[in-house]
């Protein structure tokens, strides 16, 4: 992609909104409620203002139209929403009960007619809604059970278009820019911190409108896979984790490179050298029909094969899109195949507590023949001043 991508449209938005409606009946969901958040945002393109108490809750089913309902004072932000014209606004106001306008949309949806048996069909619900709104529908909807999006569509965000993938694959050139250039500042001497603030910086004069992370792991703090960059002043001789992203054009980057304060010793080689084997062999795994289990058990394989299988303390990847993390993960028992246009972090580990940490880590997207990365700097260790 070259230049800033067209943006998404109300027929993008309208897409999605029926195929969630759609996948939600497949997998014997009555509907699906949406708050604010990142599915809200990939559903409609509305991001509410700000973190609120009052309820705003976009509901889906099967065959009806999609309604989202809104307090008053937001409805006017609500309606500029590229992806309002694909749905119908009911808004209430201060001093009306928000779950009993709601309630009549979910028994409209087929509620009392979704049955299995003698259960009623549940509903799913984005993961981040509020336990207060949860709770108000249930006391109005005594007769409903509730299931998260992750539990009961894992995969409704997992499948990106070719404007998705371009998103992603610019956010990843990004990152890649970044990590060009941070191999250029001075390490020894200066903190963690100071490091992860110019990681911060590279990231936003390469595109970001977010930052989510800059891990900057040393020495024997590189050991943490998700160490907090701190005061620690990183010394001539540190192993260097660096694992950093966010978002660009709304989507995710994250890669990891574990560079060398000068030389490195030959074990420090040798156990990156490993997870630079263990992370091609996982992502040589990638096709589609693979389960996402065997991309862990190829890397995890061959670092326990080396030794070190009990110092590999985390799954060997993760979902990317409009958040950083989400499914599919890549991990022992996850046998969800993978379908080209899935996109997901490979990033195998090696942790020696007190010591030293190695990660290397890539972006990858499914292909209709195998895989392809969306991070290109090299993977060998490279030594930094």
């Amino acid at each position: 992609m070259t230049g800033t991508p067209a943006p998404f449209t109300v027929d993008d938005y309208r897409a999605r909104m029926e195929r969630a409606a759609r996948a939600a009946a497949e997998a014997g969901l009555a509907g699906v409620l949406v708050a604010p958040g990142p599915d809200l945002v990939w559903l409609t393109g509305y991001a509410p203002p700000a973190a609120t108490e009052r309820l705003t809750l976009l509901v889906l089913a099967a065959g009806r139209d999609p309604v989202l309902v809104v307090p008053t004072l937001e409805a006017p932000d609500a309606e500029k929403a590229v992806g309002a014209p694909a749905l119908t606004l009911r808004d209430w106001t201060d001093g009306k009960d928000p779950y009993a306008i709601t309630a009549p949309l979910l028994d409209a949806s087929g509620l009392p007619h979704s049955l299995k048996g003698d259960r009623v069909a549940p509903i799913g619900v984005s993961d981040n809604t509020w336990a207060l709104h949860l709770l108000g529908l249930q006391k109005e909807l005594p007769g409903t059970s509730y299931v998260s999006l992750t539990e009961g569509l894992p995969m409704l965000r997992a499948v990106k278009d070719a404007a998705e993938l371009d998103r992603l694959a610019a956010a990843g050139a990004a990152a890649d820019d970044t990590y060009e250039e941070i191999l250029k500042v001075a390490f020894a001497g200066r903190r963690e911190s100071d490091v992860a603030g110019d990681l911060a910086d590279l990231l936003r004069r390469f595109g970001h409108e977010q930052v989510d992370f800059t891990v900057v792991g040393s020495g024997p703090n590189g050991a943490d896979p998700h160490h907090e960059a701190g005061s620690r002043v990183i010394e001539h001789g540190d192993t260097v984790v660096l694992d950093f992203g966010g978002l660009k054009y709304g989507y995710g980057s994250d890669t990891s490179r574990t560079v060398h304060v000068g030389e490195p010793t030959a074990e420090e080689q040798r156990v990156h050298d490993i997870v630079r084997a263990a992370q091609q062999a996982a992502f040589e795994a990638v096709r589609p029909g693979a389960a996402c289990q065997d991309i862990d058990r190829a890397a995890r394989a061959l670092i326990t094969e080396a030794g070190y299988g009990d110092r590999f303390i985390h799954r060997t990847g993760h979902g990317i899109g409009v958040t950083t993390h989400e499914p599919p993960y890549m991990i022992e028992g996850e046998e969800q195949p993978l379908v080209p246009g899935m996109c997901f972090s490979v990033e195998p580990g090696i942790y020696l507590p007190g010591r030293f940490g190695v990660r290397v880590e890539d972006i990858v997207t499914v292909t209709e023949d195998g895989g392809r990365r969306l991070n290109d700097t090299s993977r060998e260790m490279a030594v930094v001043n």
